[in-house]
């Protein structure tokens, strides 16, 4: 404790002085603000339980996938408690069959139409975004429309019927190749750029295919690959398609065999889903569904984390601007 000095008297004792909460800026949101003690840990405690109530499902899943019978059998069902451990769901899932097939089907799919769709929507958004190209406010106008009104099931169908796109794969791609949600994202991104930089390119001599590829595109990075995940997510989940467009199951995705093995417990030829190992109870249906799960969920999570990043700046700059 300090003393103080004045002119008339002795000196006495200073009291000490309480520390002043620094006041909250306010030209900045209250979320951006430094969070107390408490609120830090209610934080804390909030997602750490969102975190398991998401991670605890999936852990389950993927344990009963590489469980043997006799610890499914212990645990009467879904197993939680690590056991015996066997890779035989795996082993016969990737041998050969349906499976397989399906995989292979799920991965072409997804590639074919993430770069098919992800091209023709910077090709659109592009040139929507220029205000001289030709009619592109009344295209415009009719892509915005297309995301309230749509033809339906029945119409859609008879096209693509008559198209002789039943039972290809392009059944799987075309109907849905492009999204005028995706397309405005990259329309407001597009006109976000600064034009003095596609003016002075223009003044050097570059056409557009340049200005695209050389200028806008690697300063679009970002909203790309953002609109790309979006497009490869569809594709990778999608099974309506193939429900309503291909008869043949070899030429099933992934998706549409996950849902007939799991939620209408069908065993197609080759799947081995439903059958017994009698003599080492290695595997069972229970495992091979969970490991065909495993299989669907997996590449997702893979690309999922070096994509996520661009969130921000993909999406909501270009939800914003413009």
């Amino acid at each position: 404790m300090t003393t103080v000095s004045t002119p008339t008297g002795p000196q006495t004792p200073a009291l000490p002085v309480a520390p002043r909460r620094r006041p909250r800026n306010r030209h900045r949101p209250v979320w951006q603000e430094q969070p107390s003690l408490p609120g830090a840990v209610a934080k804390g405690l909030v997602l750490t339980l969102i975190c398991l109530a998401v991670l605890f499902p999936l852990y389950t899943v993927v344990l009963t996938s590489i469980s043997t019978q006799a610890t499914i059998t212990e645990a009467g069902g879904l197993v939680t408690v690590p056991g015996e451990i066997t890779l035989a769901a795996y082993r016969q899932i990737l041998a050969g069959g349906i499976v397989t097939r399906a995989t292979m089907v799920s991965i072409g799919v997804t590639t074919v139409g993430t770069l098919l769709s992800t091209t023709v929507s910077v090709l659109c958004a592009y040139g929507l975004s220029r205000p001289s190209s030709l009619w592109h406010r009344p295209i415009l106008f009719v892509l915005v429309i297309t995301m309230f009104f749509s033809a339906g099931m029945i119409p859609t169908y008879l096209l693509v019927s008559g198209l002789g796109l039943i039972d290809t794969y392009w059944a799987l791609i075309l109907p849905g190749a492009v999204s005028a949600f995706n397309v405005l994202i990259l329309r407001n991104f597009f006109m976000g750029l600064d034009p003095a930089i596609t003016e002075a390119a223009r003044i050097d001599g570059a056409g557009d295919w340049r200005i695209l590829g050389r200028i806008v595109l690697p300063m679009s990075k970002a909203v790309v690959a953002v609109v790309a995940l979006f497009y490869g997510v569809g594709y990778w989940n999608a099974f309506f398609n193939a429900m309503l467009y291909i008869n043949d199951n070899a030429k099933w995705p992934l998706q549409l065999v996950l849902r007939s093995y799991v939620l209408q417990g069908v065993t197609l030829p080759g799947s081995g889903v439903g059958q017994v190992d009698v003599a080492t109870g290695a595997v069972t249906g229970l495992p091979v569904k969970m490991a065909v799960m495993v299989l669907a969920v997996v590449p997702i999570l893979v690309v999922y984390p070096f994509v996520q990043r661009h969130f921000t700046k993909g999406v909501i700059f270009g939800a914003v601007k413009g």
